[in-house]
């Protein structure tokens, strides 16, 4: 296909005849394809079957100092998995809590307490503020902008390169403005770039200088050992608020829920010591403990961090073949063609479309006629809206290899109508 730009209109009246006929042909199918959301595929699925024997009616119950797990108790974990997931954060164990099935409502929680009662060192509860802010590197996740929106915290988008967000605009805003609080980040590869911010991001945002003396980084790090096609070393951001001499600005986190099963994971945070006492305070008004039998069946199953490894390396191999079936297919269909571009990941979950502007809503929409159901256009960006239309969230990991090709056929036939339309006007 000639690239777009070179047609006259006549030509892109034709191209576009015909792409209309290829999209018809794709609906005819009558495909039925759900790839929304960033869902670990069957064959993941069953690398952690033999978890569930690893705490049995036979087993012993006990965690290290002779915890019994079916009981009430150890309000912030296992000493074991605080001391394993400590390990895998970065961080000591003293600096961990551990808790139930999902960060998100671990991040969730810690922003609903920290509007309702400050944190370590508040003046007065966030929600008392006049306004509360939060910086959101773009594009994003989608989750985090949800709580805030839901919460009433104002979002400030911030723009992302391949390092990280702009740091020179993170350091002014947060320098001149005291209502904004927090900064959310998944600083390896992200949701949706799949980048893993450089060491130079992370030691400033480590140096951070907040008009508000309570600011806070939200760090989610979800895809912490996700690899798919090559491992980047990330800079411990724990240690480099501590080097910076800025202890208590961050709040890191991650689970297990793209390690073994979804829903049925571990979450956890790590921060300072302080802030941990802090927060273990103002858990024990909420819960007496979490489950204590699913956190010794994490540990006795990936046993170490050389276990947690050997994990990551087979979902790594299972993922890889999805990941280049996408992008392979976007190279062979819309390269050249001036229909858009596409960032292939180091890691993570995603891989992110970024199309000619204004078509991205099109895009997603004409898929979706044809069966083929992704994230909402917009959703990269906080309150939904992506100011150009353009970033459109690819995740690969669900489907089979068949699914998968037939839906990024649907795809790049969607992108070039879309891209024809768009230029017609």
């Amino acid at each position: 296909m000639k690239p777009f730009n070179t047609m006259n209109n006549e030509e892109l009246t034709a191209a576009k005849g015909q792409l209309l006929a290829e999209f018809n042909s794709h609906k005819a199918k009558g495909l039925k394809l759900n790839m929304a959301r960033g869902k670990p595929g069957d064959e993941q699925l069953e690398l952690s079957m033999p978890m569930l024997d690893a705490v049995n009616s036979g087993s012993d119950f006990y965690a290290e100092g002779k915890i019994d797990c079916r009981n009430y108790g150890e309000l912030v974990g296992i000493p074991e998995a605080k001391k394993l997931f400590g390990e895998y954060l970065g961080a000591a164990a003293d600096e961990m809590i551990i808790t139930g099935s999902a960060s998100l409502n671990l991040m969730y929680d810690c922003l609903a307490r920290a509007l309702l009662t400050g944190v370590l060192g508040s003046e007065k509860p966030w929600i008392k503020e006049e306004k509360v802010k939060f910086l959101c590197p773009v594009p994003g996740y989608d989750r985090h902008f949800s709580i805030c929106q839901f919460l009433g915290v104002e979002m400030i988008n911030v723009p992302t390169d391949n390092e990280g967000p702009d740091m020179d605009m993170v350091e002014k805003l947060v320098s001149s403005d005291s209502s904004i609080k927090g900064m959310w980040c998944v600083p390896k590869f992200s949701n949706p770039l799949g980048i893993t911010y450089s060491d130079r991001v992370i030691k400033r945002m480590a140096a951070l200088k907040p008009a508000a003396a309570d600011f806070r980084i939200f760090c989610d790090n979800a895809y912490a050992m996700h690899e798919v096609y090559r491992d980047v070393p990330l800079l411990n951001p724990l240690q480099a608020c501590k080097d910076a001499r800025n202890p208590d600005m961050i709040y890191l986190f991650g689970s297990t829920n793209k390690l073994t099963f979804p829903g049925a994971g571990i979450a956890f945070m790590a921060a300072s010591k302080e802030n941990i006492a802090f927060t273990t305070k103002q858990l024990s008004m909420q819960a007496i403990g979490w489950d204590k039998l699913n956190m010794l069946r994490h540990v006795r199953f990936l046993k170490n961090m050389a276990g947690i490894k050997a994990l990551m390396k087979k979902h790594g191999e299972i993922l890889r073949p999805r990941f280049d079936a996408v992008i392979n297919k976007l190279e062979s269909n819309l390269g050249g063609i001036g229909a858009g571009e596409w960032i292939k990941p180091d890691g993570g979950y995603f891989i992110t479309f970024i199309a000619v502007k204004n078509t991205a809503k099109r895009i997603v929409d004409l898929c979706k006629e044809a069966g083929v159901i992704l994230t909402e256009a917009g959703a990269t960006h906080p309150y939904g809206k992506d100011p150009e239309d353009r970033y459109i969230r690819i995740a690969p990991t669900f489907p089979s290899l068949n699914e998968l090709d037939a839906a990024i056929e649907v795809f790049c036939t969607a992108v070039k109508l879309a891209t024809a339309e768009n230029l017609l006007g």
